[in-house]
């Protein structure tokens, strides 16, 4: 499986960005997930033509590419995991924020989180069972197009601090998230 690379597109960094550094398959085996750099790819194993999705996690550091490269963060490898019901794909990023994308055809779900050790959450009604939802993870007001370097509240993105490594619960929507030690 490889996505055609498109003309004229080609530079130093190409090849280490393109390098894939996570890849999982999905529950039923039809379909699986794989992070580069820049991208989540979500591909079909019966169609090699091309991911059926491409969901951009990075975009707006290409313009820092250099620097990235100087601080050596352009190799940071970065895992990926889907939900257990498919619905869903997430990969970790810098600032200890990590990526929720929809993959359902014609979603435009995609949702930035922060994993925090103190994370504030909204005050609810405790069922008998505690809740394990997406909405009880702090959420980082920011939805589709990302800006350059700067997170939603103001703040410029830390590449010191970075979500590599994410596990999504097979049965319940619950994520977890390993940020350097914790």
């Amino acid at each position: 499986f490889e996505e055609p690379e498109a003309p004229g597109s080609r530079s130093f960094f190409t090849e280490i960005i393109a390098s894939i550094s996570d890849i999982k398959f999905a529950k039923d085996g039809r379909y699986m997930l794989s992070r580069d750099y820049m991208t989540l790819k979500l591909w079909d194993i019966n169609m090699d033509s091309g991911p059926v999705s491409t969901f951009q996690v990075h975009e707006y550091l290409r313009p820092k590419l250099c620097d990235l490269y100087e601080n050596d963060s352009i190799f940071d490898k970065f895992e990926c995991c889907l939900s257990g019901d498919g619905l869903r794909v997430a990969t970790g990023s810098y600032s200890n924020l990590f990526r929720v994308f929809g993959c359902v055809p014609g979603s435009t779900e995609a949702t930035t989180l922060e994993a925090s050790k103190n994370p504030v959450r909204r005050q609810v009604q405790t069922p008998s069972r505690p809740s394990r939802s997406l909405s009880s993870i702090t959420r980082v007001v920011r939805r589709g197009a990302e800006t350059s370097g700067v997170d939603a509240n103001g703040n410029s993105f830390d590449f010191t601090t970075k979500l590599l490594h994410l596990a999504w619960h097979p049965t319940e929507n619950s994520i977890a998230c390993a940020a350097a030690n914790s």
